[in-house]
C-alpha cells in the first residue's frame, strides 16, 4: 500500500493592521487619563479625600488631596493607555489594562469624595467592601446557575425568572411556616421549578433555548406580581414578613483589617456563595461529573458514543442550577429585604454578562460579579454623599458598567461548542 506525501502548505498569517483590539482599548484607555487628569483635576477641590479603614469617619484612613490625587492617578491612566496603544507583550495586556482601569477609578474617587459636603468627604472601605459583597451575591449565584447550565450545552436566559421565583417562594413561605430553612428549602424549590420547565422544553421538545428562557422569566413576573397582589399586598404580616438569616461572625478572622468585617461577618449566603465558587470549579475541572459535563457541552455526540447519556445529565445539571439560583433569589428576602413585584430589576440579565465576561468559568464568574455589584455599591455611595452626578446616571451606572464590559473588554470569547444546540439521540 502506497501513501501519498502531502507537502507542508505555508499560511500567511492575517495582517490585522495597527488597529488591534489592542491598541483599540489603549486608545479608549488614554482618552479616559486625559479625561480623568484634565476634568476629574480640575472639579476636585483642594480638601483632604480620606479613604477610612473603618466603618465610620473616624480611626486610621488613607488620605490624599483632591487634586493631586486626580491628577496624578489620572497620569497614571494616560500612561497605562499609552502603553498599551505602543503594544505591550500580549502577557502584560491584562495587568497594565487592570492598573488603568483602577487608577482610573481612584481619580475619579478623589474628584467625588473630596468634593462631597463637610463631614462626607470620606469614603468608609470597609463599608464599600461589604455592600460589593452583599450586592454581588445574586449575580453569584446567576452566574454559577449559568455556568450550570452552559457547561452542559443549555443556554439559560431564565437567571431572571429563576432569581425572582427563589425570592417569591422563599419570603412567601418563609413568612407562613416562620422558619428561614423552609424559606430557604422553598426558593430552591421556587427556582428547580423554573429551571424544569426550561429543561423539559429545551430539551425534551427542543424549544429555542433563548425564546423559552425570555418566556419564563415573563412567567415569573406574572406569576409572582399576581400572588404579590392577591396575597402579600393584602396580608402583609402573614404573607410577606419572613424571618431573616442574622450575621455570623468567624472569630480572629472577622478582625482582618477591611476584609475581615466585610468576609467574616456574614450571612449564610455569604458563605454558602464563595463556597459553592469553589465547589463547582473543583467539580467542573477535577472530577469525573466535571469532565462528562464538559464533554456534553462540547460534543455530545462523543460523549454519548463514550456512554454517557447526554439528555439526563442536561436535565440534572439544569435542574441542578435552578436550585443554585432560587437560593439566589433568596438572598433577597431572607437576608435584606421584603417581597416587591419584580424585585430582581435585572440583575438575572447582569448575572448572565458575569457568565460571559468570566469566561464560562465559576472563578472568572465570582470576579465579574464582583466588579457589577462594586458598580452597583458605588452607586449607592455617591448618592449618600451628594454626589453633583445626576441620580439618574446613577441609577444606570451597574448597567452601564455591564455595557462596557462585556462589549469592550471581553473581546473574542468562545462558548461551549454545543451550548443552545439541542440533542437529539441517533
Amino acid at each position: 500500500m502506497s501513501t501519498t506525501a502531502v507537502p507542508d502548505v505555508a499560511v500567511a498569517p492575517v495582517d490585522q493592521g495597527f488597529w488591534t483590539r489592542h491598541r483599540k482599548i489603549g486608545a479608549v484607555l488614554l482618552a479616559l487619563g486625559l479625561l480623568a487628569t484634565v476634568l476629574f483635576g480640575a472639579l476636585a477641590t483642594g480638601q483632604q479625600a480620606r479613604f477610612t479603614l473603618s466603618e465610620t469617619e473616624g480611626g486610621a484612613a488613607l488620605e490624599i488631596n483632591g487634586t493631586v490625587g486626580a491628577i496624578l492617578f489620572g497620569v497614571v491612566t494616560l500612561l497605562a493607555g499609552g502603553a498599551l496603544l505602543a503594544g505591550v507583550p500580549k502577557r502584560w495586556f491584562t495587568l497594565v489594562l487592570g492598573v488603568g482601569l483602577l487608577t482610573f477609578v481612584l481619580s475619579f474617587l478623589c474628584w467625588q469624595v473630596s468634593a462631597a459636603p463637610e463631614g462626607r468627604n470620606f469614603m468608609p472601605l470597609v463599608n464599600v467592601v461589604r455592600g460589593t459583597f452583599i450586592l454581588a451575591l445574586p449575580l453569584i449565584f446567576g452566574a454559577l446557575a449559568g455556568v450550570l447550565c452552559e457547561r452542559s450545552g443549555v443556554v439559560n436566559v431564565a437567571i431572571e425568572g429563576q432569581l425572582l421565583m427563589g425570592a417569591f417562594s422563599g419570603a412567601l413561605f418563609g413568612s407562613i411556616s416562620g422558619s428561614v430553612w423552609v424559606g430557604l428549602v422553598a426558593a430552591a424549590v421556587g427556582g428547580a421549578f423554573i429551571s424544569l420547565l426550561l429543561a423539559v422544553f429545551a430539551i425534551r421538545y427542543l424549544v429555542d433555548q433563548v425564546v423559552m428562557g425570555i418566556v419564563l422569566n415573563l412567567l415569573a413576573v406574572g406569576v409572582t406580581g399576581f400572588l404579590y397582589e392577591r396575597l402579600m399586598q393584602t396580608n402583609a404580616e402573614r404573607y410577606n414578613s419572613a424571618p431573616r438569616f442574622s450575621n455570623w461572625e468567624i472569630p480572629l478572622l472577622s478582625d482582618i483589617p477591611l476584609l475581615g468585617p466585610a468576609l467574616f461577618r456574614g450571612n449564610l449566603f455569604l458563605y454558602l456563595g464563595l463556597l459553592l465558587v469553589l465547589v463547582i470549579h473543583i467539580a467542573l475541572f477535577r472530577t469525573r461529573w466535571g469532565l462528562r459535563t464538559r464533554s456534553v457541552g462540547e460534543h455530545p455526540t462523543a460523549a454519548d458514543t463514550l456512554g454517557v447519556n447526554v439528555l439526563r445529565l442536561r436535565y440534572r445539571n439544569v435542574i441542578m442550577a435552578g436550585v443554585v439560583a432560587g437560593i439566589g433569589g433568596a438572598s433577597y428576602t431572607l437576608a435584606l429585604y421584603t417581597f416587591t413585584k419584580n424585585m430582581i430589576g435585572g440583575k438575572g440579565f447582569i448575572a448572565l454578562a458575569a457568565l460571559i465576561f468570566g469566561r464560562w468559568s465559576p472563578t472568572g464568574a465570582l470576579l465579574a460579579a464582583l466588579f457589577f455589584g462594586f458598580a452597583d455599591q458605588l452607586a449607592t455611595y455617591l448618592g449618600a454623599i451628594g454626589s453633583a452626578i445626576p441620580s439618574q446616571f446613577l441609577a444606570m451606572l451597574p448597567y452601564l458598567a455591564t455595557i462596557l464590559a462585556v462589549a469592550g473588554l471581553v473581546g473574542r470569547v468562545r462558548a461551549p461548542a454545543a451550548d443552545g444546540k439541542p440533542y437529539i439521540k441517533g
